[in-house]
């Protein structure tokens, strides 16, 4: 048997199984040289925590745990692990890696049992180039291999690719890998490839070309964490495509940097009756390549401390209402805000934003509603009334039509110019009808029709009335010694054709105007925001303009022939009449010219 003469005071870890892997960790690191003067035995060194370290070890202990649990990777073999933290120091190291050459039993018994916790086969570690050469060579004396020659030959992997770093520690461990793998014959390089130190992309990317050419789906690499880098930059879009669940359900994969996408659980603090503290885990936070971040949260489990049970409301200000937007208060942050309504015409969805042409806003500001529209409506009273004054006026005109045409026979009728008088009534009553085309909505034959018909009508009158005076002038001059040769100038052919001759020109104008620039039906919100206000846009104003004028020109030359004539005898006393209703259209016409 062997007995333990000693123990070195490490911190460690361990883990039994059937077969046992070491590691070499720097967990802390020491602030307090160490006594070596050989005269007593040292102390242990003042160290302090290192979370890197700390974390290797844990991921070295969570894979060997992870392919404990997977029964496909080692059927019916247990993996165990022992690992130590080396403190940062050379001499822990040493002590470290003997302890785990040579195991802490107080005594091995040489029998067929075997009992006892065996050494470890392998040891992965030290992270320093430098404690690893020094505890590879005192472990050479063990004759025990690093770790990675024994994890190529379990796996049956006998075709790798190597990567070093450009310094001792890389070249030193290539030759001893090769040396040992040659020994072993447990396998074959596929290529040798020496990590550049600066940031060579081209070489970088032509090593990453090596790698993904060869058959060889094993990489070994002796060099720093900081060497691996700028290769890993160029094996990102790989690590784009890997995607992997874990045993415990989580989704792990990468984004186009190469990170890891995250995962983060949401806790609940709970405050027990006996005044403990309990974390529950209430939900998580998980960001994937196809939705993005998502939050699942079981709020039924949250526990909130306050007498309503429910969650607090923490805001500066409370949501603009719908109508308003959201102006910040100076000085203050961007959360503080007031609430401005919306000016009209205006509604709010992060602004105030203005309606459509045809749309208003209600009276709430928060939706735009069909602007009200206007024009002169058979329903309205105006309307009512237009319509009714121009029916009668229609009727008047028919009934003393129907009277004259009774009695066109008789000396009354027949003296007063009969043809002239129907021809006239018949423009009074197209006069009266033509009023109708303008109530109702306007639409492009009516507000064409409605200012021709207009246009026509008021010219045919006017100049019926034009020639009735003319008519007079000429009877009460031929009713004189030798003026009868003054009729043979208006007869019936000459008083028709001058009527039609003098219609036919405002005819010429209205069909001028209709075909370069016709009135059409428009919309005028200048009187009112809210409103539509439908009217029928004169086109050209040039053309209107003439047509009203050439109206006013007829009306003027009748009341200028009646108001010389107004002094005839009594018998002739229809010029007096003409005047007086020549001069009320005159009135009316240049009262509507603006």
């Amino acid at each position: 048997s062997c007995q333990l003469l000693g123990k070195f005071h490490l911190n460690g870890m361990h883990k039994t199984g059937d077969v046992i892997l070491g590691g070499l960790f720097q967990v802390h690191f020491f602030s307090s040289i160490q006594d070596l003067s050989f005269t007593s035995q040292s102390q242990q060194p003042v160290c302090h925590f290192d979370v890197l370290g700390f974390r290797q070890a844990q991921t070295m202990a969570f894979a060997i745990d992870e392919i404990n649990r997977n029964s496909n990777l080692l059927p019916n073999l247990t993996l165990g692990y022992t690992l130590y933290d080396n403190c940062l120091e050379l001499g822990i190291g040493f002590r470290a890696a003997l302890s785990l050459a040579s195991g802490q039993e107080e005594k091995i018994i040489l029998n067929n049992k075997c009992a006892g916790n065996p050494p470890v086969i392998g040891i992965v570690g030290d992270s320093s180039s430098t404690r690893s050469i020094a505890i590879s060579t005192v472990l050479g004396l063990y004759r025990v291999p690093m770790a990675i020659i024994q994890i190529l030959k379990h796996f049956g992997w006998s075709w790798a690719g190597l990567l070093i770093s450009d310094d001792d520690y890389g070249l030193h461990a290539a030759r001893a890998f090769q040396s040992e793998l040659s020994l072993s014959g447990g396998g074959c390089l596929a290529y040798v490839e020496v990590l550049p130190w600066d940031k060579d992309t081209d070489e970088i990317r032509r090593i990453v070309d090596v790698i993904k050419k060869s058959t060889a789906r094993v990489v070994i690499v002796f060099a720093h964490e900081s060497h691996m880098i700028n290769l890993m930059e160029e094996l990102v879009y790989h690590l784009e495509k890997v995607n992997f669940t874990t045993s415990f359900g989580d989704q792990v994969s990468f984004d186009e940097n190469g990170d890891a996408l995250p995962i983060y659980d949401v806790m609940n603090w709970l405050w027990l009756p006996d005044g403990s503290t309990k974390v529950k885990n209430v939900g998580e936070v998980k960001r994937s390549t196809f939705k993005g971040e998502e939050l699942i949260l079981d709020e039924d489990k949250i526990f909130w401390n306050f007498e309503s049970k429910k969650p607090p409301r923490s805001v500066c200000s409370e949501s603009c209402p719908p109508g308003t937007h959201m102006v910040r208060r100076k000085g203050e942050p961007m959360c503080c805000f007031d609430c401005i309504p919306c000016s009209e015409g205006k509604i709010t969805s992060l602004e105030c934003t203005s309606c459509p042409e045809d749309f208003w806003s209600n009276p709430k500001r928060d939706h735009c509603i069909p602007k009200q529209t206007e024009f002169l409506s058979y329903h309205e009273p105006l309307g009512i009334c237009l319509t009714a004054t121009s029916l009668l006026g229609t009727f008047v005109c028919a009934v003393v039509l129907g009277i004259f045409i009774y009695h066109r026979r008789t000396p009354i009728v027949r003296a007063n110019n009969s043809e002239l008088s129907f021809q006239l009534l018949l423009s009074l009553k197209l006069c009266f009808l033509c009023s109708l085309l303008f109530i109702g909505r306007p639409r492009l034959w009516t507000c064409q029709l409605r200012h021709a018909a207009f246009g026509i009508s008021f010219v045919l009158c006017v100049s019926c009335i034009l020639v009735k005076t003319m008519v007079v002038l000429a009877v009460f001059k031929a009713s004189k010694p030798g003026g009868g040769t003054s009729l043979k100038w208006f007869g019936a052919m000459q008083q028709r054709g001058t009527v039609l001759f003098l219609t036919s020109i405002q005819a010429a104008i209205c069909t001028t105007w209709l075909v370069s620039s016709s009135p059409t039906p428009h919309k005028n919100t200048l009187y009112h925001n809210d409103k539509i206000i439908y009217e029928c846009a004169v086109g050209s104003t040039v053309g209107f303009a003439v047509l009203l004028g050439y109206i006013g020109l007829l009306a003027f030359l009748s009341f200028l022939i009646a108001f010389l004539v107004r002094n005839l005898p009594d018998s002739f006393n229809e010029a007096k009449l003409i005047t007086f209703s020549m001069l009320i259209f005159c009135a009316v016409w240049v009262a509507f010219v603006p």
